[in-house]
């Protein structure tokens, strides 16, 4: 896995993104926005707001996110059979 920690982009990411190697995920995305200094044709600056999503992104590739998956699976069905014999049914 590698962290990217806070990443910016004009376009909302989506939560998980699938390409061929890498598992994407993005977490606690913000809209946010920044203020840019941008110098005009007659060379005066002018201040633009523009729209921004801030956001957390993980970087698995496909086997480990795989792994990842399995060993959550396997742990809440421990779990529920845990629970299930504790029910006594």
């Amino acid at each position: 896995m590698i962290n990217h920690g806070k990443v910016r982009s004009t376009i909302k990411p989506g939560n998980m993104v699938i390409d061929e190697y890498s598992v994407w995920i993005n977490e606690n995305i913000q809209e946010i926005e920044v203020e840019d200094e941008i110098m005009t044709s007659d060379g005066k600056s002018e201040k633009r707001k523009t729209k921004m999503y801030e956001y957390n992104m993980l970087q698995y590739e496909k086997d480990e996110f795989i792994m990842q998956q399995s060993e959550q699976i396997t742990n809440t069905q421990v779990a529920l059979c845990e629970i299930y014999e504790s029910l006594g049914v």
